[in-house]
C-alpha cells in the first residue's frame, strides 16, 4: 500500500513566512493575460487589413455588381449583373492612364543591321563647260541642208553609207554630195538641241553607242537617241555633241566610224569629237 502522508494545514504558514492564497482558482491570472494578448493580436491584424484594402483602392473594373432579382423572381434572390458600360467609363474618368509602351512587332529584329559600306564610283572627268554665246553653230540656209566636217580631218564630212556614219572624203558624185548633207532640226527628245535627218528622212541616232541612220519608231527611246546637245570648247568655232540621254557621252570619229564615248581629258579626244557645221554639199 503507498504511503499516506499528512497534509500541513491550509491555515498555517509555510517555514518562509509565506502562505498560499486560497480566494482565488489556481491559474486565472495566466487565463487573464493569454485572453488580453490574443484579442490585441486579432485587433492589430484586423486594422492591417483594413490599412491595405484603403491603400489598394477599389478596382478599376468590377466583373459583377449585385442586385436583385426582377419582381418576376422569389424576393431575397441576389445575382450579379455586369456593369453597364456607361458606368464603367464614368467610373474610370477620372483616372489617368500612362500610355502603353511600344512594342516590337514580332518577327522583327529589334535593331536595323549596319548597312554595309557602299563603294563609290571613280569619279569621271568632266568635260569643259560650254562658253556663253557660243554653242549654236551660224545659221545655214534650209533650202542647201548641213554638213558636218571634221576638225582635224577638214577634207573628211558625216556621210551615211550602209546605214552607218562614216567620215569619208567626198568627191564630186551627186550621189555622194547627198549622203553628206542632212537638215538640222529641232531635237526631238530637247527643243534646245538638235536632231538630223537625212535626205531620205531617217534620223541619225545612236545604237549600242555608234551613230545609225534609222527610221523615225515613234517611241521615247529613239527620240532620246536621236537627240544631240551642242556644246563648245577648243578650238574656237568647233562643236562637240552630247546624247541627251548619256551625259558626258560625246559624238566622235575612231577609225573614221562616228560612235559615242564617254569624254576623256586629252587632246586626241577632243579633236576627234570636234566638228564645224557648213554649208550643205547637195
Amino acid at each position: 500500500m503507498s504511503e499516506q502522508k499528512s497534509r500541513p494545514p491550509q491555515d498555517r504558514p509555510w517555514e518562509s513566512g509565506w502562505a498560499p492564497d486560497t480566494t482565488r482558482a489556481p491559474g486565472t491570472r495566466r487565463l487573464w493575460l493569454a485572453g488580453a494578448l490574443a484579442l490585441a493580436t486579432i485587433t492589430a491584424c484586423a486594422t492591417a487589413v483594413t490599412v491595405m484594402n484603403g491603400e489598394a483602392g477599389e478596382p478599376e473594373h468590377r466583373a459583377a455588381q449585385p442586385s436583385t432579382l426582377s419582381s418576376s423572381a422569389p424576393g431575397g434572390l441576389i445575382s450579379f449583373a455586369t456593369p453597364s458600360r456607361g458606368a464603367s467609363e464614368e467610373a474610370g474618368a477620372g483616372r489617368v492612364h500612362s500610355s502603353p509602351s511600344p512594342t516590337p512587332t514580332s518577327g522583327a529584329p529589334s535593331a536595323a543591321p549596319s548597312p554595309e559600306p557602299v563603294k563609290k564610283a571613280p569619279k569621271e572627268p568632266k568635260p569643259p563647260k560650254a562658253s556663253s554665246g557660243s554653242s549654236k553653230p551660224p545659221k545655214t540656209p534650209a533650202s542647201h541642208g548641213t554638213s558636218i566636217r571634221s576638225v582635224n580631218f577638214s577634207d573628211r564630212y558625216w556621210r551615211v553609207r550602209d546605214g552607218y556614219v562614216f567620215l569619208d572624203r567626198i568627191g564630186s558624185g551627186t550621189g555622194q554630195r547627198e549622203d553628206a548633207t542632212f537638215q538640222r532640226v529641232t531635237g526631238l527628245a530637247d527643243s534646245s538641241c538638235y536632231s538630223f535627218t537625212t535626205a531620205d528622212g531617217r534620223y541619225l541616232r545612236h545604237r549600242s553607242f555608234v551613230l545609225v541612220a534609222n527610221d523615225d519608231d515613234g517611241s521615247s527611246l529613239f527620240r532620246q537617241d536621236a537627240t544631240f546637245c551642242p556644246r563648245s570648247w577648243s578650238p574656237s568655232g568647233a562643236l562637240a555633241l552630247e546624247s541627251v540621254n548619256y551625259p558626258g557621252r560625246f559624238l566622235r570619229h575612231r577609225d573614221f566610224r562616228l560612235r559615242l564615248d564617254p569624254y576623256e581629258n586629252s587632246h586626241q579626244y577632243r579633236s576627234d569629237a570636234s566638228f564645224r557645221m557648213v554649208a550643205g554639199l547637195s
